[in-house]
């Protein structure tokens, strides 16, 4: 099944009118478009769309969104790359592995990694919106994650950077003093077992003790109570 590039296909990037489309058209669109402003990831996921049906209608034979595949979606994603902007070196080429090559050089151009990962999410999220089944999404195919994985592994080695995710450090817990419960006196069975020794062999000072004492109240609260 081949396929014949269509120069006016523009690249993911950036969507420009197509200059076959007359003014006053294009003023009639804009005129009769919805009030609300869509977000940037919703009018870039609008041109994916787009973009993505003017290559299945180029398609040789014109290719229908029902009888898209996974491969037809690598077929697309290796056609733009003659849109890309990202140097890649080729294993021979001295600036292999070099993130930034102190001169030019022949190695060709291709899409980013992160710019097809981007584009495949939007177009996965579009095809479900526009009535597609998920277990028949065709960007959400296993050829397809293979496929992005191994441009990954390719560029990070041809560029030397690392697309590895960074995982944010989380701040160190300090810990919180606990409250310490208040300090409450008890009786307990030592200090009646000492009062008791007390007042049997000393009763004079304890008789003393009392009468020197006002209060004899608090020493009952702590237990030496005679």
């Amino acid at each position: 099944m081949a396929m014949m590039p269509n120069p006016e296909i523009p690249p993911p990037d950036g969507l420009p009118t197509s200059p076959s489309t007359p003014p006053a058209a294009a003023a009639t669109s804009s005129t009769s478009s919805p009030s609300r402003s869509l977000s940037r990831y919703e009018s870039q996921k609008r041109r994916d769309w787009n973009t993505f049906g003017q290559y299945l209608r180029n398609h040789r034979p014109p290719l229908s969104l029902g009888r898209c595949s996974g491969a037809h979606v690598l077929e697309f994603l290796r056609y733009l790359d003659q849109f890309g902007k990202t140097k890649v070196h080729t294993p021979l080429c001295p600036f292999f592995g070099q993130p930034n090559p102190p001169s030019p050089c022949p190695c060709p151009l291709r899409q980013a990694w992160g710019s097809l990962d981007a584009l495949i999410g939007r177009l996965r999220a579009a095809f479900e919106e526009n009535g597609g089944k998920p277990e028949a999404n065709p960007f959400g195919a296993r050829a397809v994650r293979l496929y992005l994985r191994e441009i990954r592994e390719m560029q990070a080695k041809a560029r030397g950077v690392s697309y590895e995710k960074k995982k944010r450090k989380k701040p160190p817990q300090v810990p919180q003093p606990q409250p310490r419960p208040p300090h409450t006196l008890s009786p307990s069975p030592a200090n009646g077992a000492i009062s008791f020794v007390i007042s049997s062999k000393y009763p004079n000072m304890v008789k003393e003790v009392k009468s020197l004492v006002k209060d004899w109240s608090w020493f009952r609260y702590i237990g030496l109570g005679f």
